[in-house]
């Protein structure tokens, strides 16, 4: 969890059922299965100067498109739906609570990820979603 309020946006770009699978598996996204799912419309660049050349061409061509006034507006409404429905201040609690749970409940499990990851520890298991292999009653799939 973090405050970033992805449990608004997440589902919304990639829906509900693909979000809680990308939070559960709790593993990195390549840029083409981002795009595949949704959670990024595209990729480009081949290094920073091109990334920021294109981004510029990009919004330049955005600002200038003839439906950008009603591509905006329609924007606008969408937010303003989602507010009246659940406010972005209320999302954002929701995920300092969990947040607060993770620094100072129970559960170590954070502070051993967290150490983990800055101390750039190699794993020292697969988790069991990706050793299928270690499952009783496995088999190798046949060609």
């Amino acid at each position: 969890y973090g405050s970033e309020y992805w449990t608004y946006r997440l589902p919304r770009r990639v829906g509900e059922d693909e979000a809680r699978k990308i939070m559960q598996h709790r593993l990195p996204l390549g840029d083409e299965e981002a795009r595949r799912l949704g959670f990024i419309d595209a990729h480009f660049g081949r290094d920073t100067a091109d990334f920021v050349a294109q981004v510029k061409h990009r919004a330049a061509a955005l600002a200038a498109a003839p439906d950008f006034a009603e591509r905006l507006a329609a924007k606008r409404a969408r937010r303003a739906a989602d507010q009246a429905a659940k406010p972005l201040a209320q999302y954002r609690a929701e995920e300092l609570a969990h947040m607060q749970r993770n620094f100072y409940g129970f559960d170590p499990s954070y502070h051993v990820a967290r150490h983990h990851f800055v101390h750039k520890t190699p794993h020292s298991w697969t988790p069991r979603h990706l050793a299928r292999h270690r499952e009783l009653g496995w088999t190798a799939p046949q060609d």
